[in-house]
């Protein structure tokens, strides 16, 4: 592997363990709320605390974004 390869190949493995780390954050907040608040809610109050705990910790979201 010569040099330009090595460096893209440990630049590709840094975003991945960037996006493994943001990703294991996102579940452990997942499921702090729906612990916190249990079972048998609408989905619209779990979202609502699940969107103020990440942006509360730094991993911002927006809501019902719309796609073209």
């Amino acid at each position: 592997m010569n040099l330009f390869n090595h460096r893209v190949h440990r630049g590709i493995h840094r975003v991945m363990e960037e996006i493994n780390i943001v990703t294991d954050n996102i579940l452990k907040y997942a499921f702090k709320v729906h612990t916190q608040l249990g079972p048998g809610l609408l989905e619209s109050s779990y979202k609502e605390c699940l969107f103020y705990i990440l942006n509360k910790n730094g991993i911002y979201t927006e809501k019902e974004k719309q796609c073209p």
